[in-house]
């Protein structure tokens, strides 16, 4: 698939706005599509549509930071003025934290490690926390699909 066509089937499950925080959704509505890595976009639907096959959430009214950060969003400003580096794959389009209503992120996380092989690119898995991170950073020091880290 293309990144075209990976959006338009992707927008069946998610809107831009489920992506972005509100400052990026705010100043670039559906342009802000362009900020997202086609690989996360990509992964994203493989994910929603061929692994857990629920629906998936993202941002929500009490948590707008679960796609795509921004500079002057909270997590990465306080990074800032603390003078800390802050490469998050957030910040880069290439992460999400998402929830889904009817299963635990224990269990979405083994759905998705047993499922592997529909994976379309190498991602990075969260491990111990009550949603699922996903990105598709790949630091290429392992032939594995998946890794999994401690934030």
């Amino acid at each position: 698939m293309n990144r075209k066509e990976i959006i338009t089937e992707l927008k069946r499950y998610f809107s831009i706005s489920d992506l972005v925080c509100n400052h990026t959704f705010g100043k670039f509505g559906e342009k802000s599509w362009q900020f997202l890595q086609t690989e996360l976009l990509y992964t994203l639907l493989v994910v929603r549509r061929d692994i857990i096959k629920l629906p998936l959430i993202v941002n929500h009214d009490t948590a707008t930071q679960r796609g795509l950060r921004c500079n002057i969003c909270q997590l990465v400003k306080d990074k800032t003025k603390l003078n800390q580096i802050y490469l998050s794959a957030h910040v880069n389009g290439a992460a999400v934290d998402f929830s889904c209503p009817t299963l635990a992120a224990e269990k979405c996380r083994k759905l998705i490690k047993e499922n592997e092989n529909l994976l379309p690119y190498p991602i990075r898995l969260e491990k111990a926390v009550t949603w699922v991170h996903l990105d598709v950073y790949d630091d290429h020091t392992t032939d594995s699909k998946i890794v999994e880290f401690n934030g």
